[in-house]
């Protein structure tokens, strides 16, 4: 729900699955990426030019894939909502997932679920 996310992805909110870099590899060809930020990297198709990853000295290891370039998204389910303090007021989405207030390892959810 963070507000740089949106913007990357122009759209409500962005959906990522995170994966350990050592355990990925693209199966074909190379992306591009631009550093949005010191530190952070996001990645695209260099032909379409859609999202695919971004990784971040702030999760060391990590790579965060958008959830839609996967060829079966269906495949992985969320487990969470990040960084609601920046959400959209209208993009409450209606799960019962835990809602972190911002990206913190070991963070505590503030709450499950939609706003009542």
């Amino acid at each position: 729900h963070c507000e740089s996310c949106r913007r990357t992805t122009s759209s409500g909110f962005a959906t990522y699955v995170g994966v350990k870099l050592d355990k990925f590899t693209y199966l074909k060809g190379k992306p591009s990426f631009y550093e949005s930020s010191p530190g952070a990297k996001r990645y695209f198709c260099p032909q379409c030019g859609s999202p695919l990853a971004f990784v971040s000295d702030r999760w060391a290891g990590e790579i965060h894939l958008h959830a839609g370039s996967l060829a079966d998204p269906g495949a992985v389910e969320p487990r969470g909502h990040m960084n609601i303090a920046e959400q959209l007021p209208w993009a409450d989405v209606h799960d019962e997932l835990p809602r972190f207030e911002a990206f913190s390892k070991g963070a505590s959810p503030v709450r499950k679920g939609p706003k009542r």
